[in-house]
């Protein structure tokens, strides 16, 4: 007997130390009940409790967890059903709303995430759900935390992973883009082939301008041209009436000369078959080039005599 009663008092004594001495892990904290009623929060490290009249209650993880929100059906604002699921991010920052404010705090908040989701996204067309994902966390996560606020907890971040559209949808938005990329290309297309004529246009144009300039020019030049051989010619004809009226036969002979030569030019130079005839005068020409050369010495003449009599004799 006093064996078993030194068991049992070693086994009690046990207990009692067991139930004394409390060590809380970092990263919790353990709610202290008295007679089953909330009373105090052990942080964490080396805690003493009176046995039997005081009692751990509720071990919360006070780090930041995360929650993955299952996939679920989503009708958007056109009647479009997608599925949607997403994860949350959340802190408890009280522990004993998170221990006594709510019976399932994980279950409450996956719930309460997954309620959000489709009234966020209901709200929204199927084009809008697709392509503004950061306004809808944004929304989300405003929206849960003002609810989960009075549970002690912060709400640190929600991301929808994924929203997938039936897949009739898909095969349409993928013609959709396809026949937009088609249109894309056929623009592009039309507009180099516009540019193109439009160059093309610009250079002929070019082409045409120079090309007039170009005839505009040789046209002024040959005129230019016309106007001093005219010029010389009636020099030449004025030379040779002053002359004849000196009485310089050979003059007129070499005027007549000039135009026979001329003449004979121009007929030899037509494409035409070419026969000419001469008739007995023709020495009459032979003789006029011999009175061209007489004229030249003439003047030659003349002009030794200007130059001798302009010199004067010397002193």
């Amino acid at each position: 007997m006093p064996l078993v009663f030194a068991l049992i008092l070693v086994v009690v004594a046990v207990i009692v130390l067991v139930k004394l001495v409390r060590i809380v892990p970092q990263g919790y904290e353990w709610t202290v009940e008295r007679f089953g009623k909330y009373v105090a929060t052990l942080d964490p490290g080396l805690h003493f409790l009176i046995p039997f009249i005081y009692a751990i209650g509720r071990k919360v993880n006070m780090m930041e967890q995360v929650l993955d929100v299952a996939s679920q059906d989503v009708i958007t604002r056109d009647n479009a059903v997608v599925k949607v699921d997403g994860v949350v991010f959340y802190q408890v920052l009280d522990a004993a709303k998170a221990a006594y404010e709510v019976a399932n705090l994980e279950l409450a908040v996956i719930n309460l995430v997954m309620t959000n989701i489709r009234t966020v996204l209901g709200s929204l067309d199927l084009d809008e759900s697709l392509s503004k994902r950061d306004e809808i966390n944004t929304r989300l996560l405003r929206v849960v935390d003002e609810a989960t606020h009075p549970w002690g907890l912060k709400i640190t971040r929600i991301e929808l992973k994924d929203i997938q559209p039936p897949r009739d949808l898909v095969d349409s938005m993928a013609r959709q883009m396809k026949a937009e990329r088609e249109k894309r290309a056929n623009i592009l297309e039309a507009e180099g082939f516009r540019q193109a004529a439009i160059l093309k246009a610009e250079g002929e144009k070019q082409s045409v301008i120079l090309a007039a300039e170009g005839k505009r020019e040789a046209a002024f030049r040959e005129a230019e041209a016309r106007e001093r051989l005219g010029a010389a010619d009636a020099k030449a004809t004025e030379l040779v009436s002053v002359a004849i009226a000196q009485g310089d036969v050979n003059a007129l002979n070499y005027f007549v000369a000039i135009k026979y030569i001329e003449a004979l030019k121009v007929f030899g130079d037509s494409p035409n078959q070419k026969t000419m005839l001469l008739p007995m005068e023709a020495t009459g020409v032979l003789g006029a080039l011999a009175g061209i050369t007489d004229l030249v010495r003439t003047a030659q003449s003349e002009s030794s005599a200007r130059k001798a009599v302009a010199a004067g004799p010397r002193p």
